[in-house]
């Protein structure tokens, strides 16, 4: 259960690779927020709080648990709020199915998963997973918009110490494929709101009308778009892009957001898988309807079901042989792209390809140049444009690269990110509209059966909130500032009519320029290329996407960010970068006890919270605390403590080490409170005295299995076992 109390900072408890990183590091941050007066508490937002959470009625009194989410979306609405957000996981179905079958098998008695609903009871349980899939977490969290940059500690140190980067040739066959219409860019349709209104989601069909949604409510000046896929164009599209990825000798790759866009993408995704084995479902598709094979949920899940049935097997393996070969996620397992919906996700899978020249694994576990199958065309010219930048000018020097910060418009559910309660797919051929309570018609799409079609909004207040953080930034920095938005797109052409008077308003018209994302792409890597800096302001899923595009090609990943939510309300959100939550390595801890997930993005969190603690309740002991973690930062960055890769060097927990030593000796070294500095001095003089007694201890413990007593819902006391193995450590910091 979670604190009682509101504790000066909230700590999230949160799933994989950083919540193991926690069991070691929050026992040395409230050791040390202590002194100063400093309470640390945490709630759980990890994919198994959130199932508890979501079914109290099935469990036993001493089973359940609070539900926290909800806690801190009210937190986080009051000016007191100060949370530290740990990477969580954004379920996808099969994570969620393998979460809830882990705590069944624990003793919770969970319902089980739905797959296809029949009963009344059905429905309501499928609903209620339903809201814990896909992005349930940040959009309930994020009152505030996003200021996200490196910090510059971690820039400088990526400067001296430059990471590997592949190298790009302009024969390249790497390309980027979108569809040419039919997609939500080219259908998007917008308006902004005069008046508060309130609107029903209907489609008319010969039979009649059903009413997909029954209102929505929204604030005066809201931005509202409504779009559609054409599920006979992406078909089409994913066809002609098989036989044209065979045509160039590449592999054939999606990517794809299933996580964050949670109804939408996982439908693309299982168009996708049927498209890859389109002869197979056009002979034994009953068959396999019958065998509950649900092409949404990816290639891994559809052999399962087909397991038992030699003949679909063999069909399988005889179309297979006639694709090109596919990008894969893990080519040893024999693990594909559209193996698992969650196992590529584009921001990641992207970055990671451009990185390394244009290549990605292929089955044979050789690199291969890719068609990158990207079908909508609203984010797919970012990376187009990447591509072809360095096929023209060869790979980014990290050694020399300037930074892009980004500022990032997601405060109350902007944009895409909060379409889920209103995406559907459609039931039969008619006309979605939806409708104003006065009878009022503000979007209108003749659609067909399958078509996805969805809404979004974003609120006056974060676009006013957003465009005035701009300016801040702008003025402080001094930094070539960019909107990325583009005029003959219709949600971003609301947008700019909101931006261009702000800006002349407060008279900095001059300071900023307005960009399509495919040309502020450009401008951006001309200008990072010189050695200069720039702002990228932009929307939601692009303020998703940039943040792990150029953090990876700058600093060879995006979890070291600097990630600071000013809360609309006056309190503060500090996130631990952008680096998801590595499921990879957690399964390399249990192989052989190592963790390599880097905490640095925690420590730069750590630090903007204390500091922002010492603003908000005059603390000056939290200042002092906050300082000494950016020493302690740059002290693990000069010094390269950061965890190693490979098992039997330093890992995750030899970093924590080093961290509590350097910020001991830096909160020991200080003049600016004495008590602090009296309470420190005998901990620092431990830690380095007890070095080589430590880590032993910490190499000692790498090698065997670890055993967490649970993937999703770990054991803690186990846990705490793995990633606490210092006896010695451990009595010094207590």
């Amino acid at each position: 259960m979670a604190d009682n109390q509101t504790p000066d900072i909230v700590y999230t408890k949160v799933d994989e690779a950083p919540e193991l990183a926690s069991a070691s590091l929050l026992p040395i941050i409230k050791a040390f927020a202590a002194p100063a007066g400093v309470t640390i508490g945490t709630r759980d937002i990890s994919l198994a709080g959130r199932i508890l959470a979501t079914f109290p009625e099935h469990l036993s009194e001493q089973q359940r648990v609070s539900d926290d989410l909800a806690l801190l979306g009210e937190l986080v609405k009051t000016p007191e709020a100060n949370v530290i957000k740990l990477p969580n996981i954004s379920a996808s179905e099969p994570q969620l199915v393998a979460a809830v079958k882990e705590l069944q098998a624990q003793g919770y008695a969970l319902p089980d998963y739905p797959y296809a609903p029949a009963t009344d009871e059905e429905k309501a349980i499928r609903a209620k997973y339903d809201t814990i899939k896909g992005s349930a977490v940040n959009p309930v969290l994020r009152e505030g918009n996003s200021d996200r940059r490196a910090a510059a500690a971690v820039k400088n140190y990526a400067q001296k110490n430059p990471h590997r980067m592949g190298d790009w040739t302009a024969d390249s066959k790497t390309t980027v494929s979108a569809m040419a219409g039919g997609d939500f860019f080219s259908n998007e349709t917008s308006v902004t709101l005069k008046d508060a209104a309130t609107a029903k989601i209907v489609l008319e069909t010969d039979a009649g009308e059903t009413v997909l949604k029954e209102a929505v409510s929204y604030p005066a000046g809201t931005v509202v778009d409504a779009t559609f896929m054409s599920a006979k164009a992406l078909d089409a599209f994913l066809a002609e892009q098989i036989e044209e990825t065979k045509k160039a000798g590449t592999l054939f790759s999606l990517h794809m957001k299933a996580t964050m866009m949670k109804v939408s993408d996982p439908i693309i995704f299982g168009h996708a898988v049927k498209a890859w084995l389109a002869p197979v479902f056009d002979k034994f598709g009953d068959k396999m309807a019958e065998l509950g094979v649900n092409p949404n949920g990816g290639l891994g899940a559809l052999l399962e079901r087909v397991s038992g049935e030699p003949e679909i097997l063999a069909a399988i393996d005889e179309v297979t042989a006639t694709r090109p070969p596919m990008y894969m996620v893990n080519s040893d397992k024999g693990i594909t792209n559209l193996h698992v919906p969650s196992d590529v996700i584009i921001d990641a899978s992207m970055p990671a390809l451009i990185r390394a020249g244009g290549k990605g694994w292929g089955p044979d576990g050789k690199e291969a140049d890719t068609n990158c199958v990207i079908p909508d065309n609203s984010y797919a010219p970012v990376y187009d444009e990447a591509i072809k930048f360095f096929k023209a000018n060869g790979k980014l020097n990290p050694a020399t690269a300037g930074t892009v910060q980004n500022l990032g418009l997601m405060a109350q559910k902007a944009e895409e990110y909060g379409s889920h309660p209103t995406t559907f797919e459609i039931p039969e051929d008619g006309v979605v509209k939806m409708v104003l309570e006065n009878g009022t018609v503000i979007h209108e799409h003749k659609v067909e059966k399958g078509d996805i079609w969805r809404s979004a909004s974003v609120r006056k207040a974060p676009i006013e909130d957003w465009v005035a953080l701009a300016i801040e930034r702008q003025k402080i920095t001094g930094y070539r500032s960019i909107f990325w938005l583009d005029a003959n797109r219709a949600h971003d052409a609301e947008l700019i009519a909101y931006v261009k008077p702000i800006l002349e308003a407060k008279g900095v018209a001059d300071k900023f320029e307005i960009m399509s994302p495919a040309e502020a792409t450009k401008a951006s890597l001309e200008t990072i290329t010189k050695g200069e800096n720039t702002i990228a302001i932009t929307g939601n899923v692009l303020r998703d996407y940039l943040t792990d595009l150029f953090p990876i090609l700058e600093l060879a990943t995006s979890a070291k960010m600097l990630s600071i939510v000013k809360l609309m309300q006056g309190g503060g959100l500090f996130e631990t970068g952008a680096g998801g939550s590595a499921p990879k390595h957690v399964q390399q801890l249990q192989e052989e006890n190592h963790l390599r997930w880097d905490s640095l993005g925690e420590f730069c969190a750590l630090g903007e919270s204390f500091k922002f603690l010492a603003a908000a309740k005059g603390n000056a002991k939290a200042m002092v605390l906050g300082e000494a973690v950016d020493a302690a930062t740059q002290g693990i960055l000069d010094d390269n403590r950061s965890p190693s890769r490979k098992v039997g060097e330093p890992d995750n927990r030899d970093s924590h080490y080093w961290f509590a030593r350097y910020w001991a000796e830096a909160l020991a070294a200080q003049s600016d409170d004495a008590e602090l500095a009296g309470h420190f001095a005998p901990i620092a003089a431990q830690l380095a005295e007890k070095e080589a007694e430590i880590t032993g201890e910490l190499a000692a413990a790498q090698g065997a299995p670890a055993d967490l007593g649970g993937y999703y819902h770990g054991d803690a006391a186990k846990t705490a076992a793995v990633m606490r193995p210092s006896a010695t450590l451990n009595a010094i910091i207590g």
